[in-house]
């Protein structure tokens, strides 16, 4: 069984944002040689996702407007996380909805994909370097 590893960074300029990481997920795979197996792709930090879905700015703009009404923002007195000095109380639990890693098939060296599927880094409490790991397992 073969097994590849690669770290992938991130910094996102503004608090929040979705990035397609698939073809980044594509090239890590095409490097590993794996042809049938597993990829695991975990966001590295507490305050950040990966997660599946369709590659649709209306559902970008979806997601951002639901997760800010679920965890707004402001006011930041509101979490008691922001009482030890932070203001990312609402980037945690964002976080917890959304998801922390994905595992996607590989069928034939192909992410074994449903239709309109794709890979996302999500963003909750950005303007720092952050790091995604992809971890992918096979023959």
């Amino acid at each position: 069984m073969k097994s590849y590893r690669e770290e992938l960074w991130f910094n996102v300029p503004a608090r929040r944002g979705f990035v397609n990481i698939t073809p980044t997920v594509e090239e890590c795979l095409r490097k590993s040689g794996v042809k049938e197996g597993l990829v695991l792709v975990n966001a590295m930090h507490i305050t950040a996702s990966v997660f599946i879905n369709d590659d649709e700015p209306g559902l970008h703009q979806d997601y951002e407007e639901w997760l800010e009404k679920l965890a707004p923002h402001e006011p930041v007195s509101r979490y008691r996380h922001n009482r030890t000095g932070e203001d990312n109380g609402d980037a945690h639990l964002k976080r917890q909805v959304m998801g922390r890693e994905v595992v996607v098939a590989v069928t034939a060296g192909q992410l074994d994909f449903g239709p309109w599927e794709q890979i996302f880094y999500g963003e909750f409490d950005g303007r720092r370097k952050k790091r995604v790991l992809v971890k992918i397992i096979g023959e």
